[in-house]
């Protein structure tokens, strides 16, 4: 599956020296430190599409805010940094990267999280098949053992987080990999391309959750 994320092609390349810039030469900064502002994607599908896996409001409150969270915190330590690096403030360029970080994995988790669904009347929900399903099938006897695998490795995450079937084009093989807060995959290694990644946080999830256990509590 190919993997499209919304930032440009262009490599975020860090500065090997600090320099006064006037304030117009921030665009020329900008373009030359490869440093592009994100956008929230538009779903492929409608909210209340993958209902009742997932509820429609849900989904609206994931992609709405807590995705558009992560663009919007993204782009400004971005501009924050754009003003630390034309002053020359090594300590602010060097305390935003984790933000830069967070933010940005969010958003490149999140686009690739809304590509891996869809409903069912379009697909959504059946088994790999081809390629896909032949390399499950060899690097994990079957998708019902993935599955378990996917489940367990998700179960165990401390915190919040992801977990992903990745591919790693160096050896051609298919591995399950957990990544902590928004860390993308690649922070995992450089030949990792993620197939499928499953949210792992709360509020992917939260309303249906607790709503289902209230149910239940009160219907049992």
């Amino acid at each position: 599956m190919a993997l499209r994320t919304l930032f440009s092609k262009k490599a975020f390349t860090t500065a090997s020296g600090f320099r006064p810039i006037a304030a117009g030469d921030r665009c020329f900064l900008r373009q030359a430190r490869g440093l592009t502002v994100a956008a929230l994607p538009d779903l492929a599908y409608d909210y209340g599409a993958l209902e009742p896996a997932i509820s429609g409001e849900i989904m609206r409150l994931h992609h709405q805010k807590h995705h558009q969270a992560y663009v919007t915190n993204y782009n400004n330590a971005l501009e924050q940094l754009e003003t630390a690096m034309a002053k020359g403030d090594a300590s602010a360029v060097v305390r935003l990267q984790s933000a830069i970080k967070f933010n940005g994995g969010g958003h490149i988790n999140h686009s690739i999280f809304w590509k891996n669904l869809k409903p069912v009347n379009e697909g959504g929900g059946e088994p790999p098949h081809s390629t896909l399903g032949w390399a499950i099938d060899t690097d994990f006897c079957s998708l019902e053992a993935l599955v378990q695998k996917m489940n367990a490795e998700g179960a165990a995450l401390q915190g919040s987080g992801w977990v992903w079937l990745a591919l790693d084009k160096g050896s051609k093989k298919l591995s399950v990999e957990t990544t902590a807060n928004q860390d993308p995959l690649v922070s995992k290694g450089a030949n990792l391309v993620p197939l499928l990644g499953i949210d792992v946080w709360e509020h992917a999830y939260y309303l249906q959750v607790h709503t289902d256990l209230y149910c239940y509590m009160f219907t049992t």
